[in-house]
């Protein structure tokens, strides 16, 4: 099916089977456990010499169907769907490194993320260094002999930078190290992972694959490209034979996944299904009406700046049309002078939602200094592209006419 059709046709036929009397909408499988007529049978499934379902912690049919959508969109070889988009880049990342290993990562990253490598990963004895995603020359000078992972976002969030990823790629590889890429701003709508040359595609299925913001969930998508069977990465070994190219999807869900138990309700994995079927159409006024409105603010007396990487004189604007065909995403941040004149635009909007989230078809605000990145000081700050006077907006898919107008008022 991956062969034959085109993206938005996946969307809504890849990985779907069946279901019971001839249903095509995905069946919401909630159950805790799943029982086998015989004591051999389910040994069998323990062991691996069958395929089955056991326990929903660490697999379910709901699920598994989300899992077959997003590897088919992102031509993958597996895919992993978690509780959350942090749950898949904690379960991906400790997969791969151990104590005593380094993280090279994207300075600019969202807040939670940073906290993960900033904070809870030092109390395993795991490095992360941060490193400027624009400077591939910066990336390469920071390898050492304890680097295991590269990690970068396809767009910052909230900086809006975009890496070069096939360049970072290219590094990665040539050190003998994967790299991973959280692409939740963009989605395989812009870029799918195979055209990024990139090892481990990480998102929030929260944001826009779901795009309705009634739930929570994450996915890691191996790409099977990665060569494991390698000296640096010897707890491997035994997935490499067993698996192959499967190694990096049959260690992080036997082990990591299972252990941890960050697995996504079945409700939630048909939530996510339901909602990726309109991404195509969802991201094309995402892209549309953000460009709109950031051509609008940047030419307001109020505003002090915008970034966007759709404006021509964004100095990401280059790399983002080679990677990402012409569109540039949905989110957009801009400065009016200072905290208080922010919380005056945020507080006069009457269209757009302050709230902690993106991606969803409503356009969205939020006040990243005070809130999502409150705990962290003005260098760590001003190393995401946080400032005191900056708005973060997800814009949704309404008419951009309305958008505008709401951010017209608000401003003035």
């Amino acid at each position: 099916m991956a062969k034959k059709f085109r993206f938005s046709t996946l969307l809504v036929h890849g990985g779907l089977e069946p279901g019971p009397a001839g249903a095509t909408t995905v069946p919401i499988v909630q159950s805790s456990s799943f029982a086998y007529d015989t004591a051999e049978g389910l040994e069998d499934v323990f062991r691996g010499r069958q395929t089955g379902q056991v326990y929903t912690r660490i697999g379910n049919p709901t699920t598994e169907s989300l899992e077959r959508r997003l590897t088919i969109l992102e031509g993958g070889v597996a895919a992993i769907a978690t509780s959350s988009g942090m749950a898949a880049i904690t379960t991906a990342v400790m997969a791969i490194v151990r104590a005593g290993d380094e993280i090279l990562s994207s300075s600019s990253l969202f807040g939670g993320t940073f906290s993960l490598f900033r904070d809870t990963l030092s109390n395993f004895g795991i490095t992360v260094r941060f490193v400027d995603p624009t400077d591939p020359a910066g990336f390469k000078n920071a390898i050492n002999q304890r680097t295991r992972l590269l990690f970068v976002e396809t767009i910052g969030n909230p900086k809006l930078d975009v890496p070069d990823i096939p360049a970072l790629a290219r590094i990665a590889h040539e050190a003998g190290l994967p790299i991973m890429v959280d692409a939740t701003v963009t989605t395989p709508y812009l870029a799918a992972g195979a055209q990024l040359s990139a090892d481990i595609m990480i998102h929030s299925t929260s944001k826009y694959l779901n795009g309705t913001g009634n739930s929570i969930g994450g996915v890691i998508i191996d790409q099977g490209i990665f060569n494991w069977n390698s000296p640096l990465f010897p707890h491997f070994q035994p997935f490499h034979k067993k698996y192959r190219s499967f190694a990096f999807s049959a260690r992080a869900r036997k082990l990591i996944h299972k252990d941890l138990g960050a697995c996504p309700a079945p409700m939630n994995s048909f939530l996510m299904t339901e909602g990726i079927q309109t991404l195509a159409l969802r991201m094309e006024r995402h892209c549309s009406n953000a460009l709109a409105l950031a051509r609008f603010l940047g030419g307001h007396s109020k505003v002090r700046w915008v970034k966007y990487p759709g404006l021509e004189d964004s100095p990401d604007h280059e790399v983002a049309t080679r990677l990402y065909g012409g569109r540039y995403g949905g989110l957009i941040t801009f400065g009016t002078g200072d905290k208080a004149s922010a919380f005056k635009v945020i507080n006069n909007l009457r269209l757009a939602k302050n709230l902690a989230n993106i991606g969803d078809a409503k356009t969205l605000v939020i006040h990243p200094a005070s809130t999502i990145c409150c705990d962290y000081t003005l260098d760590e700050k001003s190393l995401m592209g946080v400032t005191e006077d900056q708005i973060r907006v997800s814009v949704g898919i309404e008419d951009s006419e309305d958008i505008i107008e709401d951010f017209k008022q608000a401003l003035e």
